[in-house]
């Protein structure tokens, strides 16, 4: 289970970097979602929800981290990457910006947990 979760602390790091890109990339040009971009993003939101909950379970295993910040910079990564669906407008490009400017800043709090998060 520890193995799983190092290995999908790089994924939780790259797709939602990816889908931040795409998500900007998108919104600078004017052109509507596609079924590629919303699939991403949903994957993005998909893999840190299965980090979060791999490193729950690893925690009721009474397997700790040396350093606490771990666990906040994965809590504050899941929270920023789930928060567009409360605080988000309903429709339109701002949408998009809020969902892609959370997933990368919950990219980069996935590194920060990363990096707090080596042994």
């Amino acid at each position: 289970m520890l193995t799983t979760h190092r290995i999908l602390a790089f994924l939780v790091v790259g797709v939602p970097a990816l889908s931040a890109l795409l998500g900007g990339y998108v919104y600078w040009r004017r052109r509507g979602v596609g079924r590629i971009l919303t699939n991403v993003l949903a994957l993005a939101q998909t893999l840190l929800v299965a980090q979060v909950g791999l490193g729950l379970l690893l925690l009721s295993d009474e397997r700790r981290v040396a350093d606490s910040l771990h666990y906040v910079y994965g809590s504050l990564s899941l929270g920023a990457i789930l928060a567009p669906w409360i605080y988000a407008p309903e429709a339109g490009p701002r949408r998009l910006a809020w969902f892609a400017g959370t997933a990368a800043l919950a990219a980069a709090l996935a590194v920060r947990a990363f990096m707090t998060g080596a042994a």
